[in-house]
């Protein structure tokens, strides 16, 4: 199945946090926060200003992004557990160092 959202919202599967901390302690799935870390899935067309164009996204899929701890609609999509949330739920663009060179 394929999923397209409409206007300005943005599908996202969550990144799952590391098990351990950095001293190597297991954190039992009791104490676990939901991560607020993902990869955009989709994307919707964009949002419409007020004359009527058309104002794009600038998240695209493959993006890892940062999110509110409670942002986002959960859905299950396919089998697979998902969040649809407007684009303005999104607190910015996880990038890596790499990227930032290969940017400048």
């Amino acid at each position: 199945m394929h999923f397209r959202p409409l206007h300005d919202r943005v599908v996202v599967r969550r990144i799952e946090a590391e098990e351990r901390t950095s001293g190597g302690i297991i954190i039992p799935d009791s104490a676990k926060e939901k991560p607020q870390e993902g990869e955009v899935v989709a994307v919707g067309p964009g949002a419409r200003d007020e004359r009527g164009q058309l104002v794009e996204l600038t998240v695209k899929p493959g993006d890892r992004i940062l999110f509110g701890k409670w942002s986002g609609t959960e859905v299950k999509i396919a089998a697979e557990d998902l969040l649809i949330m407007k684009e303005s739920d999104i607190l910015g663009v996880v990038e890596t160092v790499t990227e930032l060179k290969q940017a400048a």
